[in-house]
């Protein structure tokens, strides 16, 4: 499964050179030279991991974080900060805005590199390991397999994707719009009650994998508030 990282920095230099790197640890990368152009790839390509430069044209990397943060479809997805402005209450600034790391200039590429594996390792474990598990479920992201208790399951493509966001953070609650969006894409338009579908698809998939047995129930609804992958009772 493909990374893709979009890196936004008015310095074509530096943007050369990090997205060189990135590739050659084998990210695929998206560049954007401002905030709005970054922001408009975003919204089109969803990327994985965003790199913002703090000071922009057009829109800051401060103000782009403080816009994904409010965003149900971007609220989840990890950005560092980049910043030639070194001092404490600056790291604190970019933190406090949302960002889940902060690197001061200069740095080294490599180090770069390093923290973008460890974000993604902590934020989006379904990137980087082969195998994800809850309970008796595995789910395989690089071959797009799902084992219930030894024994394949069969899943479409709408399926396997809203499985993987909730076996990424099992007990966390998502909302049917949340859903929606990281599921179908922001400004897809596609009734709430189409998750409730794919959910009951999902649900009936892995409770019944060989179609006859009925296994635990992982996927709760929570009521008023939308769904979770959590133990059985």
């Amino acid at each position: 499964m493909t990374v893709t990282i979009l890196i936004a920095d008015d310095e074509p230099n530096q943007l050369e050179l990090l997205s060189f790197n990135l590739e050659q640890a084998g990210f695929a990368v998206m560049k954007a030279m401002h905030g709005q152009d970054a922001l408009q790839k975003i919204e089109d390509h969803s990327p994985d991991l965003v790199i913002l430069d703090w000071m922009m044209p057009h829109m800051s990397g401060i103000e782009l974080c403080r816009a994904l943060r409010s965003r149900a479809d971007t609220k989840l997805l990890p950005v560092i900060i980049l910043s030639a402005r070194g001092e404490e209450g600056d790291r604190t600034l970019g933190l406090d805005t949302g960002a889940d790391d902060y690197m001061s200039k200069p740095f080294s590429p490599r180090e770069l590199v390093s923290r973008v594996k460890a974000l993604l390792r902590r934020s989006r474990p379904a990137l980087m390991n082969d195998t994800l598990e809850f309970e008796d479920l595995q789910l395989f992201p690089s071959r797009m397999e799902v084992h219930r208790a030894g024994q394949m399951v069969q899943l479409g493509p709408k399926e396997f994707r809203l499985l993987s966001i909730l076996i990424e953070r099992p007990g966390q609650v998502f909302s049917r719009a949340q859903l929606l969006d990281l599921v179908w894409g922001h400004g897809v338009y596609v009734e709430e009650r189409t998750v409730d579908v794919h959910l009951s698809r999902l649900r009936k998939a892995i409770n019944k994998p060989d179609g006859r047995t009925e296994m635990p129930n992982l996927i709760r609804t929570v009521r008023g508030s939308g769904y979770a992958l959590r133990a059985p009772h």
